[in-house]
């Protein structure tokens, strides 16, 4: 039998690692961990209200993982099973936490979006503390429809809430995102101009 020291040093494939955290090897499990947290964590930083929030969703997520590993199928990445897994713990925490409340936008309030490249000249961080600061419904919504590909139809039948309800929340969270951007901006152009 292996010691510890050698599993750690050894790079398993990943159905090899699966094999390893059915039988709850706990240096399997930390290699699974350490393989996937770093990702699963910027999808928890997106949710989250702050860094120990993000923090108990990977916590809470990677506790899921291992115990519904065994229905993994192989079927698609490891990788993507295990971020939908992480996402539904979210939603599910969030849920749990409390009832948002959404409102319908007139349609004067549609008119105004975020400008296509505004996102794409923001550092990572910068993007994640903008999204982190929008209001909870606002950031779910535009998570779910934006980063992780869901459609209205889908975040309505998951959030049970309309799709025009999840609409009006994403031109809301992207209004929020393009305010913030030109504060941001403003910001950024005084600094650079008082020189």
């Amino acid at each position: 039998m292996k010691s510890p020291h050698t599993i750690k040093k050894l790079q398993f494939p990943d159905d090899e690692l699966i094999k390893l955290c059915h039988k709850q090897n706990r240096t399997a499990q930390k290699l699974l961990f350490d393989k996937f947290s770093g990702k699963m964590m910027t999808i928890c930083r997106r949710y989250a209200r702050d860094r120990h929030e993000a923090e108990d969703f990977l916590q809470d997520s990677f506790i899921r993982v291992f115990k519904y590993l065994k229905q993994y199928k192989s079927q698609g990445s490891l990788e993507g099973w295990i971020r939908k897994t992480v996402v539904n713990t979210i939603l599910r925490a969030i849920q749990n936490r409390a009832k948002f409340l959404y409102t319908e936008l007139s349609s004067s309030e549609y008119e105004i979006t975020l400008a296509s490249d505004a996102l794409d000249i923001l550092e990572n961080e910068e993007i994640l503390l903008l999204i982190g600061q929008l209001p909870e419904g606002y950031r779910l919504i535009f998570n779910l429809y934006v980063l992780e590909g869901f459609t209205h139809k889908e975040i309505a039948e998951t959030l049970g809430i309309t799709e025009s309800t999840s609409r009006s929340q994403l031109v809301r969270a992207k209004n929020s995102l393009r305010k913030s951007f030109i504060r941001l901006n403003k910001l950024s152009t005084n600094y650079h101009g008082s020189y």
